[in-house]
Protein backbone atom coordinates (compact mmCIF):
# COMPACT_ATOMS: atom_id res chain seq x y z
CA UNK A 1 0.00 0.00 0.00
CA UNK A 2 1.34 3.49 -0.53
CA UNK A 3 0.01 6.60 0.12
CA UNK A 4 1.00 10.29 -0.61
CA UNK A 5 -0.39 13.64 1.35
CA UNK A 6 -0.38 16.75 -0.66
CA UNK A 7 -1.13 20.15 1.34
CA UNK A 8 -2.57 23.54 0.33
CA UNK A 9 -4.01 26.67 1.90
CA UNK A 10 -6.54 29.27 1.72
CA UNK A 11 -7.67 32.15 4.07
CA UNK A 12 -11.21 32.42 5.06
CA UNK A 13 -13.55 33.59 7.65
CA UNK A 14 -16.87 31.74 9.23
CA UNK A 15 -19.53 31.87 11.83
CA UNK A 16 -20.69 28.94 13.13
CA UNK A 17 -23.90 27.81 14.86
CA UNK A 18 -22.56 26.56 18.38
CA UNK A 19 -25.36 25.61 21.30
CA UNK A 20 -26.38 29.19 22.84
CA UNK A 21 -25.86 30.94 18.81
CA UNK A 22 -23.75 31.95 16.52
CA UNK A 23 -19.76 32.53 17.08
CA UNK A 24 -18.67 36.01 15.69
CA UNK A 25 -17.63 36.14 12.57
CA UNK A 26 -13.23 35.14 12.77
CA UNK A 27 -10.95 34.55 10.43
CA UNK A 28 -8.20 31.01 9.82
CA UNK A 29 -5.69 30.35 7.42
CA UNK A 30 -6.72 26.54 7.11
CA UNK A 31 -4.36 24.18 6.03
CA UNK A 32 -5.86 21.33 4.17
CA UNK A 33 -4.44 17.89 3.86
CA UNK A 34 -5.60 15.01 2.05
CA UNK A 35 -4.12 11.42 2.39
CA UNK A 36 -4.40 9.11 -1.15
CA UNK A 37 -3.71 5.39 -1.26
CA UNK A 38 -3.64 2.76 -3.77
CA UNK A 39 -2.06 -0.75 -4.07
CA UNK A 40 -0.41 -0.27 -7.18
CA UNK A 41 1.99 2.63 -8.93
CA UNK A 42 1.73 3.32 -12.60
CA UNK A 43 4.54 2.52 -15.17
CA UNK A 44 6.34 5.76 -13.73
CA UNK A 45 7.02 4.77 -10.59
CA UNK A 46 3.98 6.90 -9.24
CA UNK A 47 0.62 6.56 -7.49
CA UNK A 48 -0.33 9.39 -8.59
CA UNK A 49 1.28 12.96 -10.11
CA UNK A 50 1.30 15.31 -7.38
CA UNK A 51 0.95 17.97 -9.19
CA UNK A 52 -2.20 16.79 -11.04
CA UNK A 53 -3.93 16.92 -7.73
CA UNK A 54 -2.24 19.78 -6.06
CA UNK A 55 -3.66 21.56 -9.31
CA UNK A 56 -7.28 19.98 -8.17
CA UNK A 57 -7.23 20.36 -4.62
CA UNK A 58 -6.54 24.59 -5.61
CA UNK A 59 -9.61 24.88 -7.54
CA UNK A 60 -11.77 23.17 -4.77
CA UNK A 61 -10.39 25.90 -2.43
CA UNK A 62 -10.07 28.54 -4.71
CA UNK A 63 -13.61 29.70 -4.20
CA UNK A 64 -13.23 29.91 -0.21
CA UNK A 65 -9.90 31.74 -0.57
CA UNK A 66 -10.53 35.90 0.72
CA UNK A 67 -14.15 35.28 1.65
CA UNK A 68 -16.42 34.06 4.29
CA UNK A 69 -17.51 30.33 4.05
CA UNK A 70 -20.95 31.00 5.25
CA UNK A 71 -21.63 33.13 1.81
CA UNK A 72 -19.83 30.36 -0.19
CA UNK A 73 -21.65 27.00 -1.41
CA UNK A 74 -22.26 24.62 -0.12
CA UNK A 75 -21.23 26.60 3.43
CA UNK A 76 -24.01 28.93 2.38
CA UNK A 77 -26.46 26.24 3.53
CA UNK A 78 -24.57 24.31 6.17
CA UNK A 79 -23.01 25.08 9.17
CA UNK A 80 -18.81 25.82 8.12
CA UNK A 81 -17.68 23.70 10.65
CA UNK A 82 -14.18 22.89 10.23
CA UNK A 83 -15.61 19.03 9.79
CA UNK A 84 -18.34 20.21 6.96
CA UNK A 85 -14.87 22.17 5.03
CA UNK A 86 -13.06 18.19 5.57
CA UNK A 87 -15.59 16.66 4.17
CA UNK A 88 -16.62 19.01 1.39
CA UNK A 89 -12.87 19.03 0.39
CA UNK A 90 -12.82 14.93 0.42
CA UNK A 91 -15.98 14.58 -1.42
CA UNK A 92 -14.62 16.96 -4.33
CA UNK A 93 -11.12 15.20 -4.79
CA UNK A 94 -12.63 11.96 -4.94
CA UNK A 95 -14.62 12.96 -8.14
CA UNK A 96 -10.97 13.77 -9.67
CA UNK A 97 -9.05 10.55 -8.83
CA UNK A 98 -7.45 8.11 -10.95
CA UNK A 99 -8.97 4.63 -10.93
CA UNK A 100 -7.04 2.72 -8.38
CA UNK A 101 -6.63 5.74 -5.84
CA UNK A 102 -8.79 5.76 -3.30
CA UNK A 103 -8.88 9.11 -0.41
CA UNK A 104 -7.69 7.78 2.79
CA UNK A 105 -9.29 10.56 4.60
CA UNK A 106 -8.74 14.48 4.24
CA UNK A 107 -8.12 16.88 7.11
CA UNK A 108 -8.86 20.93 7.86
CA UNK A 109 -6.65 22.63 10.34
CA UNK A 110 -8.34 25.76 11.11
CA UNK A 111 -5.74 26.55 13.96
CA UNK A 112 -2.57 25.27 15.72
CA UNK A 113 -3.66 22.09 17.58
CA UNK A 114 -7.67 22.31 15.84
CA UNK A 115 -8.39 20.05 13.32
CA UNK A 116 -10.74 17.83 11.67
CA UNK A 117 -10.55 14.71 9.96
CA UNK A 118 -13.28 13.27 7.43
CA UNK A 119 -12.40 9.58 6.39
CA UNK A 120 -15.07 8.16 3.37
Amino acid sequence: MYELTIETTFSAAHAIDIPGGRETLHGHDWRVTICLAGEQLDKWGLLVDFHTIEDALHKIVKPFHNHTLNDVPPFDDINPTAEHVAQHIGQEIRRVLPEGVTLAWSRVTEAVGCAAVWKP
